[in-house]
């Protein structure tokens, strides 16, 4: 694997998961690998679990870390081509990735959409813009549309706890005070499609994704007829995509509660507001498998870059003969 951008990259869903799950029972097997390397994480946004996560898998593989925060640390990057540069914007994508390429090994970014132009989002500038400037694997730890770190977590998780051979697994919308992005729920699907399994997608009127991303899912705009004999429901937040970047109405009775939830198992990729999007009485339960699905951020991280440094590794022996 060269790059690891959206969850298609993995190639077969469920050998990756099965090669998650045996890293986690043996974290160090491949310390050795990472030897020497260096991998640098670009953050454009915010964040906990990403972090922390592929920091230790990097150290899992034995690989150096260096952190950056565009936010408070870096030059604002330019992405267009043939622009007059006398404005804020001090650096060009074209240099920066450059210079990136030859201090690091790999580079991950995180970089949010910013829910105003949706062209310019599905445009993916920033992960693209390295995409084509960097000489190095490029790892996407979320970006405009999506988030195919969590996604893999997601269905490691799913793996460990379902009970039976194919599961009704639902995507809930909830309510949140803020306009949040697609990138989780986008991703969610796209794993999903690749499972064995009953999936449904519930959400309010007005709240539908991209078609293109769930073309053939069933979605039910009736939460409770959604949830019906459900083993996992998955609860997630977006804003339109139809009235791109909007809250529409907030739906408080979209929260999960204890009654709904039944006795399905629940998820989701944190933070997450309390007694807003969820009761406190589910995350306190033992039907709660959020602290899992944080826990196995760290293997999916650590079995993407480890699979990018074999790829690495066999091009170098491939250009020594």
């Amino acid at each position: 694997m060269k790059h690891y951008l959206s969850i298609s990259d993995l190639k077969n869903l469920q050998e990756a998961v099965k090669e998650g799950i045996e890293l986690k029972s043996d974290p160090f097997s491949f310390d050795q690998l990472g030897k020497r390397k260096t991998i640098c994480l670009l953050f454009f946004n915010n964040s906990l679990r990403t972090r922390l996560s592929t920091q230790k898998a990097a150290s899992n593989l034995g690989l150096n870390t260096m952190v950056m925060n565009f936010g408070s640390e870096g030059w604002q990057l330019e992405y267009n081509d043939g622009v007059v540069m006398d404005a804020g914007k001090s650096e060009h994508i074209r240099e920066a990735a450059k210079v990136v390429s030859q201090y690091a090994d790999i580079v991950a970014i995180r970089a949010f959409a910013g829910l105003i132009d949706r062209e310019q989002d599905e445009a993916e500038v920033v992960l693209n813009g390295f995409l084509e400037h960097a000489t190095i694997p490029v790892v996407n730890m979320e970006s405009s549309v999506a988030h195919p770190l969590q996604a893999l977590a997601d269905a490691i998780t799913l793996e460990e706890h379902k009970t039976v051979e194919r599961p009704k697994v639902v995507l809930s919308w909830a309510p949140h005070p803020k306009a949040l992005p697609h990138a989780v729920a986008n991703s969610f699907i796209n794993m999903m499609k690749l499972q064995d399994a009953e999936f449904v997608i519930t959400n309010p009127v007005g709240y539908d994704l991209n078609p293109k991303i769930t073309e053939g899912c069933r979605i039910v705009n009736d939460q409770e007829k959604a949830l019906e004999n459900a083993n996992f429901v998955y609860v997630k937040n977006w804003s339109s995509y139809r009235d791109y970047g909007r809250v529409l109405h907030q739906n408080r009775d979209w929260m999960m509660t204890s009654e709904k939830l039944g006795g399905a198992n629940f998820m989701h990729c944190l933070p997450v507001r309390r007694n807003v999007v969820v009761e406190d009485a589910v995350l306190d339960s033992n039907q709660s498998l959020v602290i899992d699905q944080a826990d196995n951020r760290t293997w999916a991280a650590q079995l993407v870059l480890k699979r990018i440094l074999k790829e690495s590794q066999l091009e170098l022996h491939a250009d020594k003969k």
